[in-house]
């Protein structure tokens, strides 16, 4: 039976999983953003954070805490040094989940896990750019008095000009 066990063991044994899930890890602290299925991008999203966390105080035993579970000297000089230095102020909530569709092969469903504060396109200010209008202006009501009225109509045309001028 399965009471209470709510972890996703993703089709792997233990020491597979643990592998898979500290390279995933690694590849996103370098790499920024990485593409896998959903599924394991939730299981590395619980993996991943407490990991971020834990970079934010800059201590020999929080790097060792985290070197235990990365196993790449590089991925942690880039963690406590660059990511845990821009994401400093945040309170949680360090990776992102963006669906992306299904999986040609085996319609499992994809996506890109990414680090928050690295994803240049979603941090830019949405300004929205002032529409051109087609229409013309409406004048101001001092602009309309002041304006001549012309008509454009012609009131006599050139034959009824004609025979005005033979008489």
């Amino acid at each position: 039976m399965r009471h209470n066990k709510k972890f996703n063991h993703l089709g792997r044994t233990s020491s597979h999983r643990a592998a898979m899930l500290s390279n995933m890890a690694t590849s996103l602290i370098l790499h920024k953003r990485i593409f896998t299925t959903t599924a394991k991008a939730k299981a590395l999203r619980k993996y991943v954070e407490p990991l971020i966390t834990k970079a934010k105080n800059d201590t020999t035993h929080s790097r060792r805490v985290v070197f235990s579970n990365l196993k790449n000297k590089y991925s942690v000089t880039e963690l406590f040094n660059g990511v845990a230095q821009k994401i400093g102020d945040r309170p949680g909530g360090y990776t992102r989940i963006l669906r992306t569709g299904n999986r040609l092969g085996d319609n499992a469903e994809m996506c890109f896990i990414e680090l928050v504060d690295y994803n240049d396109n979603m941090l830019k200010d949405n300004t929205k750019k002032e529409t051109k209008t087609r229409r013309r202006k409406k004048k101001s009501v001092a602009e309309v008095e002041a304006a001549p009225v012309t008509s454009h109509v012609e009131t006599s045309t050139p034959a009824i000009e004609a025979e005005e001028t033979k008489e």
